[in-house]
């Protein structure tokens, strides 16, 4: 098992940065709407949940394919758990929480909850995190929106 993380983590360091770009400029140009912001958070915690599944799957494997999916899955998991940070920050805080808000501390609290949760998902393994960071979507929406969140809670596809 150390093995494999030990060569998990040597092939990352070698990769490089990951880059996972789905920028937006921010011009307000008006074209871009808050529930595709929230559809693609979800995506990206529903990645991540398939991320952690997949690299418990693969952990006990020593043979080349599965080294090689268990980094890919690793690199995809931290790319998702990037994006939803750069969602929160390049896109809400930047542009759409506004700090004449009536409830502009409880939006920001929650934004930044989502950005914590999107971290410990990069740091952890551990499917607790992603549902974390699930919880921490919804409340973000529940503060940004003034309702509950109408999404699938079921679970990661």
């Amino acid at each position: 098992m150390k093995r494999v993380l030990l060569l998990a983590t040597l092939a990352l360091l070698f990769a490089g940065p990951v880059q996972f770009v789905k920028a937006h400029c921010q011009v307000p140009c008006g074209i871009y709407g808050d529930q595709r912001r929230f559809v693609e958070l979800l995506e990206d915690y529903k990645t991540i949940a398939k991320a952690q599944a997949s690299i418990a799957e693969l952990a006990g494997k020593h043979d080349a394919q599965s080294l090689n999916q268990l980094v890919r899955w690793v690199t995809t998991k931290e790319a998702h758990a990037s994006n939803a940070q750069k969602v929160i920050g390049d896109y809400f805080m930047a542009q759409r929480i506004k700090a004449d808000a009536k409830n502009y501390t409880v939006q920001l609290k929650a934004a930044h909850k989502v950005i914590v949760a999107a971290m410990k998902s990069k740091q952890s393994a551990d499917p607790a995190t992603a549902k974390a960071l699930q919880s921490a979507i919804y409340e973000f929406y529940e503060s940004y929106e003034g309702k509950k969140p109408d999404f699938d809670h079921d679970h990661a596809h």
